[in-house]
């Protein structure tokens, strides 16, 4: 299989000697047309790949900063049908950088498996992640992501065994998605020393990049996850920066926060 646009740019960016950044917004937060604008500014300021996160009235993984996030936007009548015209308008307006939708599956139920797979890739999408899927229920969207040309990006967990690490990994394309902490997603002061060792564990069952999320906040993360990891994933800091600016400054000072953890994703092989 050839390699997809997600690996490509994460693998290019270890090669020019960083990891990648991947930030997650909400889209609808804090309305459709500013999540544009902020997905193109942070793209200028360093973002090499963007996760578009679809609201879902119980996003069991999420912490408060992006249930709140998550609420606003469905208060506000966003459908996984708007994130997917999100997307397309994004691709119109020349935006080049992978996309991918993170969710939960429900919705994508609802809207019909084969039918949400190949929408979201006639708008551009290259990737889905599914947070409450476990790995032994992944075949039909497997199939369905697979036959649009999607990538299915698991998420590993601290708590995951040898064998549920392989078997996420069997099914993994574009990267897979290392969750950092035990609980749910939020803004943290340290990372666990653990994620290391999960990382090293990851990379011995595919050669598929990692992506470090959960708790990424500040750059002194940053720093650490480029002595292991190939991506970082910033989601729940970046959310409260957007929900603490006005909305007319809230995609530059977006951008400025992304540049901010950018600056510090060289790679450290010592």
């Amino acid at each position: 299989m050839m390699p997809s646009a997600l690996e490509n740019i994460l693998r290019s960016c270890n090669q020019v000697g960083r990891i990648g950044m991947i930030p997650f917004v909400t889209v609808g937060y804090p309305d459709p047309s500013t999540t544009i604008d902020i997905v193109e500014a942070i793209v200028e300021a360093g973002a090499d790949v963007v996760e578009l996160g679809v609201p879902f009235s119980d996003p069991l993984a999420e912490g408060l900063t992006i249930q709140r996030s998550t609420s606003h936007a469905l208060d506000a009548g966003v459908t996984p049908r708007l994130c997917i015209e999100v997307a397309s308008t994004l691709r119109k307006r020349g935006l080049n950088v992978p996309l991918v939708l993170m969710g939960y599956y429900n919705p994508i139920l609802a809207y019909g498996v084969d039918k949400f797979c190949v929408a979201a890739a006639q708008a551009g999408i290259d990737g889905l992640i599914v947070a409450d899927l476990p790995v032994e229920e992944t075949g039909p969207l497997f199939a369905s992501a697979v036959s649009a040309g999607l990538c299915l990006i698991p998420l590993v967990a601290l708590t995951s065994t040898e064998q549920r690490i392989a078997d996420s990994c069997k099914i993994a394309s574009g990267f897979v998605y290392c969750v950092s902490v035990l609980g749910v997603t939020g803004a943290r002061s340290e990372m666990s020393n653990r994620v290391k060792n999960l990382v090293a564990t990851i990379k011995r069952h595919t050669s598929l990049p990692v992506a470090v999320g959960f708790g990424v906040s500040k750059p002194e993360h940053v720093v650490e996850l480029g002595r292991y990891a190939d991506a970082a994933v910033v989601g729940s800091a970046l959310l409260e920066v957007i929900g603490g600016s006005p909305k007319r400054s809230a995609a530059r000072r977006a951008a400025n926060f992304i540049s901010s953890l950018s600056a510090h994703a060289k790679i450290d092989v010592l």
